[in-house]
């Protein structure tokens, strides 16, 4: 098995940017975000959001490609909410994402800015940089 230590934020939105991600909601995707992330090999450090939006700072191993990783979570926890919670609502994540890889020595500034997201967007006190989703 390979050495490796590899570090990524990812981002991405609800379709079309609605706020899906309430009270009911929220906690579950996130668990089902987690749920597939370490099904595919992952570790999970840390995943918030707000209403329209998750960031999720993880390992993945380098036979998986960051494109096929941010795909399979976004499907699957998309597939979760519409078939397993069924809210009065169809549950999708827009196509794009964002994605930023870092270094270790990052990771703790990363992990506090993404469960922070509601105090940073309340405040105004986003980094642009990871908030990025398309050109």
């Amino acid at each position: 098995m390979p050495y490796w230590k590899l570090y990524y934020h990812f981002v991405w939105g609800t379709k079309n940017r609605l706020p899906l991600l309430d009270a009911m909601v929220e906690p579950e995707v996130y668990r089902a975000i987690a749920a597939k992330a370490q099904a595919l090999g992952g570790f999970v450090h840390a995943i918030g959001g707000i209403e329209d939006h998750a960031h999720l700072a993880v390992s993945i191993p380098p036979k998986l490609a960051p494109a096929k990783f941010v795909g399979d979570v976004k499907g699957n926890s998309s597939h979760y909410v519409n078939h397993v919670i069924k809210p009065d609502f169809e549950f999708y994540w827009q196509d794009e994402y964002g994605v930023l890889s870092f270094g270790e020595k990052n990771l703790p500034a990363v992990v506090r800015y993404i469960r922070n997201q509601k105090k940073h967007h309340a405040e105004g006190t986003l980094i642009p940089a990871m908030e990025r989703m398309n050109e």
